[in-house]
Order: C-alpha cells, then structure tokens, then sequence
C-alpha cells in the first residue's frame, strides 16, 4: 500500500497535462543557461513533460507570456517547476526566478513554431 501511495504522488505532477492539455501548472521559475545549442532559442527544461511539447509560460506578475518547446529535464531545485532558456528568459522579463502558470498548447499554437 505504501509503494501504491508514493506512485501515485510521483504520477501526479503528469496528470495535470493529461487529456486536452487545458490544465494549467504554477509555480516557480528559473533562468538556466541549458546547452549552447539552445543560445537565443525559446526553450525550457521540465521534469515530466515530453520533450518537444510546446508549454505556454506567463510571468504572473507582468502578464508576458512565451510560448517555449522543451527540450531538456529539470529543474532540479525543490519548489521550482521550470527552468527558462535566457532567450525565454528575456522575453517574460525574468532575471532570476519569478511565479508563473504553465499550460500545454494546444491546436494550431501547439504544432507551428514560435
């Protein structure tokens, strides 16, 4: 029964992106500097989404948002739920870490490029 529970708490942060991709994530995010083959692209690194899923991501306090791909696994600092390419970064107007909401793209923002 123990083994079902911690499962099931690992499980949970996936299905919040489950179904139309409608549900949305908050919390922390981070600046990284990724890999240099992502210098000045729109990009980010989370711990459960696939890689190539394309995620909405608006900085609360400004309202900005960008539209990001992921491409890479992170963040690996408690409390955080994605890490920003600089490039992404620049775009919401965070220098460091700031609170924003995450949601999966869906249609036509989903399949074309930013």
């Amino acid at each position: 029964m123990h083994h079902l529970i911690h499962l099931s708490l690992l499980l949970l942060p996936m299905l919040c992106f489950c179904g139309l991709g409608a549900q949305a994530e908050s919390g922390v995010a981070s600046v990284y500097a990724g890999l240099s083959r992502t210098k000045g692209e729109l990009t980010a690194a989370h711990r459960t989404l696939p890689l190539g899923t394309r995620v909405r991501v608006r900085n609360r306090k400004t309202g900005a948002s960008v539209l990001v791909v992921v491409n890479d696994r992170g963040p690996f600092v408690r409390g955080r739920v994605i890490d920003l390419s600089s490039a992404a970064a620049r775009a919401l107007g965070i220098a460091g870490t700031t609170f924003v909401d995450i949601s999966r793209a869906v249609g036509h923002e989903a399949k074309n490029s930013q």
